[in-house]
C-alpha cells in the first residue's frame, strides 16, 4: 500500500509506529511518502513502518516528448495528465497544460480548442516549460508529430485519422475534428 505524507494509516491500538511515521491523538501518520511495511514482532502488535521508494522518480523535462489523456478543455487552453515520458511510463501523476496559441505553429489566430481536442483523447506533446507545486507543465502539440494519437467517437469506437485535422468513426463513418499527429514510430508504445 502506498502512502502520502501526513496520511492517517492505522490505530496506535493496531500497531506501533516505525520508521518513516509519527502518532498523534492515538492514531499512526505517515511522515513520508512510501509504501506501508507492517512488520509483526513475536506475536505482539506489528511495528508501521514507511519506506520509500527505491528508483527515483523520472520527471518530464524541457524538449522531450510526452504522452498524455485530456482531462478538460476550454476556449483558451486543455488540461492533461502527462502518463508516458517518452515510452517510460510514470509513477507519479503530472498535470499539463496546452494552451490555445501552442496547438499548431500556423493560423494561431483561428484555432477552436474544441475542434482539436476532446476529453479522453490520447496526445503526444512537447514540453516547453516546466512546473511546479503551483502550476501544470506546459506542453505544445505545435509540430507535425504532435496532437492527437487515440480518440474515440460518441459511438464509443476508436476512431481512424482521415486528415491532419479530421478522424473518422469506422462504424458509424461520423467525422470529427482534432489535431491529428503524424505519428513516428519511435514513439508508439507497445
Amino acid at each position: 500500500m502506498k502512502s502520502r505524507i501526513g496520511e492517517r494509516l492505522c490505530s496506535t491500538e493496531d500497531g506501533t509506529p516505525g520508521n518513516g511515521t509519527y502518532s498523534r491523538h492515538g492514531y499512526i501518520f505517515a511522515s513520508l511518502a512510501g509504501y506501508v511495511v507492517k512488520e509483526n514482532d513475536n506475536g505482539m502488535v506489528p511495528v508501521i513502518s514507511v519506506v520509500r521508494d527505491s528508483e527515483p522518480q523520472l520527471l518530464p523535462e524541457v524538449g522531450v516528448v510526452v504522452t498524455c489523456k485530456v482531462t478538460s478543455i476550454n476556449p483558451r487552453f486543455v488540461k492533461v495528465h502527462i502518463l508516458y515520458v517518452r515510452s517510460t511510463p510514470l509513477k507519479g501523476t503530472f498535470r499539463g497544460t496546452i494552451r490555445r496559441e501552442d496547438i499548431r505553429a500556423t493560423e494561431k489566430d483561428k484555432i477552436e480548442v474544441y475542434k482539436c481536442f476532446r476529453p479522453g483523447d490520447i496526445v503526444l506533446a512537447k514540453v516547453i516549460s516546466l512546473g511546479d507545486a503551483q502550476s501544470n507543465y506546459l506542453l505544445t502539440t505545435a509540430e507535425n508529430e504532435l496532437g492527437v494519437v487515440v480518440a474515440h467517437s460518441e459511438a464509443g469506437e476508436q476512431m481512424v485519422p482521415i486528415s491532419w485535422c479530421e478522424m473518422q468513426c469506422p462504424k458509424s463513418h461520423g467525422k470529427e475534428f482534432r489535431k491529428v499527429a503524424r505519428v513516428q514510430p519511435e514513439f508508439l508504445h507497445t
